[in-house]
């Protein structure tokens, strides 16, 4: 990766996360609370009218406490950053698609040629030559006029690519924590609320389950939203790894149709 995408990427990375607290702690405060009091005092109001009153589940209820509203954070931040990083792939593709090593059919590229087509992809601006694809034509080109040998070539092409794919692979670490702190947050939820549910147990003991109900609920929603968004967040995790490893694949079959059928040896 060019040193200077490091400090780009992390301060991205860093807004993206503040914009996410902001936006759904904004939405929380004025839409997501407000709706969840409401309907608890209409649902209590109406259980007081009525015994045999059964609670709909509300989706306000549901991600009203704190654990749900710090998984939403968490997911937009993730989804921040699979976006950044979708987006350098698709660049990464198109790439792909433009013939930056143009040999005609039947033509050799001898050694001594290697430097005029080098130029061709050195031609690219800074950020392109930058991308896997024209790191390893450069790679391809020079070690051949170095070595002069195709095997070498093959084997120095492959060990890129397969960098590549171990450095996109590393990248992922930290959305693949997100996902896991997700669950964690769930449970810290479950464990508050079972918490709050035994310290009003001498309440239901006489006969005043309100609180140690609502203490539940907040047990058992926290964790009910967390999975929910941790699913949906290693689904595109995955997804996200198989962008990367055909962008890698694609690649090396890319250099091997381009440059390396073509190389002939003195």
């Amino acid at each position: 990766m060019n040193k200077k995408n490091i400090p780009v990427e992390f301060v991205y990375q860093l807004f993206a996360l503040i914009i996410a607290i902001i936006i759904v702690h904004a939405f929380y405060v004025s839409v997501v609370r407000p709706n969840a009091a409401e309907v608890i005092v209409e649902q209590n109001l109406l259980a007081g009218q009525d015994p045999d009153y059964v609670r709909e589940r509300s989706v306000w209820v549901l991600i009203k406490d704190l654990e749900q509203e710090a998984c939403f954070v968490l997911m937009f931040w993730a989804l921040a950053i699979m976006g950044y990083k979708t987006a350098k792939i698709s660049a990464e593709r198109k790439l792909l698609e433009v013939d930056l090593i143009p040999v005609p059919e039947g033509m050799r590229i001898l050694p001594e040629d290697t430097r005029e087509f080098a130029r061709q992809v050195q031609a690219l601006p800074d950020d392109r030559q930058q991308m896997l694809l024209p790191r390893a034509l450069l790679n391809a080109l020079r070690r051949f006029a170095s070595t002069r040998s195709i095997q070498d070539v093959s084997s120095s092409t492959h060990t890129i690519c397969e960098s590549e794919a171990e450095r996109l692979e590393s990248e992922l670490a930290m959305i693949r924590y997100i996902s896991w702190a997700i669950p964690s947050i769930g449970f810290i939820g479950t464990v508050r609320g079972i918490g709050e549910a035994l310290a009003q147990a001498d309440k239901a003991v006489k006969g005043d389950i309100a609180g140690v109900t609502q203490s539940l609920g907040v047990a058992f929603n926290s964790t009910f939203i967390a999975l929910l968004i941790s699913i949906f967040l290693m689904f595109l995790v995955h997804q996200l790894q198989l962008m990367q490893e055909r962008l890698v694949f694609d690649s090396e079959t890319y250099c091997d149709d381009k440059v390396i059928q073509h190389l002939k040896a003195d």
